[in-house]
């Protein structure tokens, strides 16, 4: 999983394809984030991975809409 590189503060610098990958990218972390979740249990696993899962999500919605402003060109 490529958890922590994925921070982006300017996704309009990425190419389409790069665009894309981290998108495919981030969709696939959030699957593995989801199915980990189901298989731990604890309080500090589960604000662990509400915490991981809560970054993942932002970055794909900042993704997912920089996608949507390009299409929309």
């Amino acid at each position: 999983m490529c958890e922590g590189i994925m921070s982006l503060t300017d996704p309009t610098i990425l190419s389409d394809a790069e665009l894309a990958d981290r998108i495919a990218i981030l969709r696939d972390n959030i699957r593995q984030i989801t199915e980990q979740a189901a298989s731990q249990s604890g309080a500090a696993d589960e604000e662990r991975n509400a915490d991981r899962l809560a970054q993942q999500s932002e970055d794909l919605d900042l993704l997912l809409k920089e996608q949507e402003r390009r299409l929309n060109k």
